[in-house]
C-alpha cells in the first residue's frame, strides 16, 4: 500500500477546499481503514464547503471533510471483531461516547458528547478513512457502492417516516431535498395509502414522482392546504414528514394536517420561526417529534431490510451524478443548483 493518497481538505476558514497528497491515516487496535469506494455529497458537506455561519462556530481547520461513505476494509486493528479485510463497509457517522446518561439508556442518537465524521474528525473524500470499529457497518456485496454510500442519509428518511404507523395512511412529505425524496418509497413500502410530496423546486419535485409520489404539490402554483384536503376528502394528512427546515413549508405542513395527525420535524430552520400554537398545534392534537441522527442500530438493520426488499433498486434514479474528487468545485456548484439529486464522489474516477 502506498503511503500517501489524496484528500480533500479544509485547510482554512472560509469557501472552498483543497485537493492535497496526505499520509493514509494510521489506525489504533479498535479502528478499521477502509478503502473510500463511493462518497456522496451531503447538506453539510455544502454548509461546510461554503463556509456558512454554521461552519465557521463549528468546524476547525485543517480537516478531510466528508462522512457518506462506501468501501472496502483494507487494515483493521489488532483488537477489531466486527469485520476483516475485504469487508465491504459503510459507516454511522455519529462518534458516541458511550458514557452519557442518553449512551448509558440506550440512546446513542441522542449522545451528549458526540463528534461527526468529516465535521469534528478527518472523513471520508479521500482515498481512505480511518473510523472507529463502533462505527462500522458491514454491507451487502450485491450493493452497489454508490447505494451504499447513501444509506447514511437514508437513516435519517427512515428514522423519520418510521417513527410511526404509516400503514394505510396519508403522507405529506414537505421539502424534496435528497432525504425527503428518500422518504417517498420508504413510506410506500411502509403502507402508506397515498404520499404527497410539496417542493418549490420542480426538478426535484419530478425527481420524486420517479420515485413514486402519488401527488406532486408546488406551493408557488397551487394552494399546498386544498390540494392535501382534496386527497384525503377534506380532512387533512395524517403524516406529515417535514423534510425542509423552510418556516412557510412549515406552517403549510401543520396546516394541511388532520386533527391528530403526526408531524415529524427533521429539516432545520436556519433562524428561529413564528409558529401560531394555539391554533395550529395544541387545540387541533397535533403530535410533533423531533428526529434528529439514526437509532443505532435500529434505523441502519431497518435499511438493511428495506434494501434487500428492493428499495436498492427504487432509489436508483436518485443518484444522477458521479464525480472525481478533482470535481469537487463544479460538484458544489451543482448541488447548490438544486438541479440535481444526490452526487457521489468516486476517488477512483478518472477527471
Amino acid at each position: 500500500m502506498a503511503e500517501t493518497m489524496r484528500a480533500l481538505r479544509k485547510l482554512e476558514a472560509g469557501p472552498g477546499a483543497t485537493l492535497q497528497e496526505v499520509p493514509i491515516p494510521t489506525i489504533g487496535p479498535r479502528d478499521v481503514l477502509v478503502k473510500v469506494r463511493a462518497a456522496s455529497i451531503c447538506g453539510t458537506d455544502y454548509h461546510i464547503y461554503t463556509w456558512d455561519p454554521w461552519s465557521a462556530g463549528r468546524v476547525k481547520p485543517p480537516l478531510t471533510i466528508g462522512h457518506e461513505l462506501a468501501g472496502e476494509v483494507v487494515a483493521v486493528g489488532r483488537e477489531v471483531t466486527a469485520c476483516k479485510v475485504g469487508d465491504y463497509v459503510s459507516a454511522e457517522t455519529h462518534i458516541v461516547c458511550n458514557r452519557c446518561p442518553r449512551c448509558h439508556m440506550g440512546e446513542y442518537h441522542l449522545c451528549e458528547n458526540t463528534k461527526i465524521l468529516g465535521v469534528d474528525t478527518d472523513g471520508a473524500f479521500a482515498e481512505y478513512v480511518a473510523v472507529p470499529e463502533q462505527n462500522i457497518w458491514v454491507n451487502d456485496k450485491d450493493i452497489p457502492f454508490e447505494l451504499q454510500s447513501i444509506q447514511e442519509p437514508l437513516g435519517n428518511a427512515v428514522h423519520t417516516a418510521l417513527n410511526g404507523d404509516l400503514t394505510a395512511r396519508s403522507v405529506l412529505i414537505t421539502g424534496c431535498g435528497p432525504i425527503g425524496i428518500m422518504s417517498v418509497p420508504v413510506a410506500k413500502m411502509a403502507g402508506a395509502e397515498i404520499v404527497m410530496a410539496m417542493d418549490i423546486n420542480e426538478y426535484r419535485l419530478q425527481l420524486a414522482g420517479q420515485l413514486g409520489a402519488d401527488v406532486l404539490i408546488n406551493p408557488t402554483k397551487q394552494d399546498p392546504v386544498e390540494v392535501v384536503r382534496s386527497y384525503t376528502r377534506g380532512y387533512g394528512a395524517d403524516v406529515v414528514l417535514e423534510m425542509s427546515g423552510n418556516p412557510t413549508a412549515i406552517r403549510q405542513g401543520l396546516k394541511a394536517a388532520r386533527n391528530g395527525a403526526r408531524i415529524s420535524l427533521l429539516g432545520l430552520p436556519g433562524r428561529p420561526l413564528e409558529l401560531d400554537l394555539a391554533a395550529d398545534v395544541i387545540m387541533r392534537g397535533l403530535v410533533l417529534q423531533g428526529i434528529t441522527g439514526r437509532r443505532m442500530w435500529q434505523t441502519w438493520y431497518q435499511v438493511r431490510s428495506l434494501y434487500r426488499a428492493g428499495l436498492a433498486e427504487r432509489l436508483r434514479p436518485l443518484v444522477t451524478h458521479r464525480m472525481p474528487l478533482e470535481q469537487i468545485d463544479a460538484a458544489m456548484e451543482l448541488m447548490g443548483s438544486g438541479q440535481s439529486g444526490k452526487i457521489v464522489l468516486v476517488p477512483d474516477l478518472k477527471a
